[in-house]
C-alpha cells in the first residue's frame, strides 16, 4: 500500500473521488504521483462514459450538460479555476511580475468571466455536437498526458508553488498510460499536443518564463477542449464513434 501512496495522492489531488486515508505527502512521493497523471485520466473518462451511456436516450444538448456537470464534478472544477485565474492573469495588459501576483487573488475579474462562459459553452457544443465516447474516454487522458513533458520542459514561474511542487519527477513513464491514443486517436492526440505546447510557451512568456500551478490547470482544461474537437474530424480505427 505505501507504493501506491503516490496514486492515491494523484487521484486525491486530481479528483473528487474518494481514496484511503494517506496524510500528508512528502516531497518525493508528491513528485512520484505525476507519473500516475494520465491513469487519472482514464479514471476520469470512464466516469464520462459511464454518465453519457446513462443520460443516451435524452436530447443530445441535455445528455451533453449532463456530461459536461459530470465532468466539472468528478475533477472538483480543479483545472476551470486555473482557467478562470490563468485568463485574468495572462489576459492582463500588464508586465510580467505583475500577472504573477494576479494569479495570487483569489477573486476572479473581468477576463475569467468571459473566457469561462465562452470556454463552458464550447465544451458543452462539443459534446452535444456527438464526438463519440471513445472522445469522452480518451480526451482526460491525453490532456493530463500532454501535462508530463509541460512539466520536465518549463521552470516553475515562482518558487514554492505547486508547478515547483511536482517538477523533477520520472513523468516519462507515465506515457505509457497515454499508450492506446496512438492507436485509438492518433491525430487528435497529436492536436492536442501541439496545442499544449503552444499554450504553454505562450503562457511561459507572459509570465516572463516558467509556469504555474494555474496554467497547468488551464492546460488541461484548453486540451480536452481541443482535443474533442479535433475528434469531430477523426473517426477512432476500429471504433464507432457515438
Amino acid at each position: 500500500m505505501k507504493r501506491l501512496r503516490p496514486l492515491w495522492f494523484a487521484l486525491g489531488f486530481l479528483t473528487t473521488l474518494p481514496v484511503p486515508p494517506t496524510g500528508n505527502a512528502t516531497a518525493e512521493e508528491l513528485r512520484r504521483s505525476v507519473f500516475w497523471y494520465p491513469l487519472v485520466g482514464w479514471v476520469v473518462g470512464g466516469v464520462l462514459v459511464v454518465v453519457a451511456a446513462l443520460a443516451g436516450a435524452w436530447p443530445p444538448g441535455l445528455e451533453a450538460a449532463l456530461v459536461l456537470a459530470a465532468w466539472l464534478a468528478v475533477t472538483g472544477m480543479l483545472h476551470l479555476d486555473g482557467l478562470l485565474d490563468s485568463a485574468d492573469a495572462l489576459l492582463a495588459p500588464r508586465p510580467p511580475g505583475e500577472r504573477l501576483k494576479i494569479l495570487t487573488d483569489v477573486h476572479h475579474g473581468s477576463f475569467a468571466l468571459g473566457v469561462g462562459a465562452v470556454f463552458l459553452i464550447l465544451k458543452w457544443q462539443a459534446i452535444a455536437a456527438g464526438p463519440g465516447l471513445w472522445a469522452l474516454a480518451l480526451a482526460p487522458v491525453a490532456a493530463r498526458a500532454w501535462i508530463l513533458p509541460l512539466l520536465g520542459l518549463f521552470r516553475p514561474a515562482r518558487p514554492g508553488g505547486l508547478g515547483a511542487g511536482v517538477r523533477g519527477g520520472t513523468w516519462g513513464w507515465g506515457f505509457l498510460f497515454a499508450a492506446p491514443l496512438a492507436l485509438l486517436a492518433p491525430g487528435p492526440a497529436v492536436v492536442a499536443g501541439a496545442w499544449a505546447l503552444g499554450f504553454a510557451l505562450w503562457a511561459s512568456r507572459r509570465l516572463g518564463g516558467g509556469l504555474t500551478g494555474d496554467v497547468y490547470g488551464a492546460a488541461v482544461e484548453t486540451t480536452e477542449l481541443v482535443f474533442l474537437l479535433a475528434a469531430l474530424f477523426w473517426k477512432a480505427p476500429g471504433l464507432t464513434p457515438g
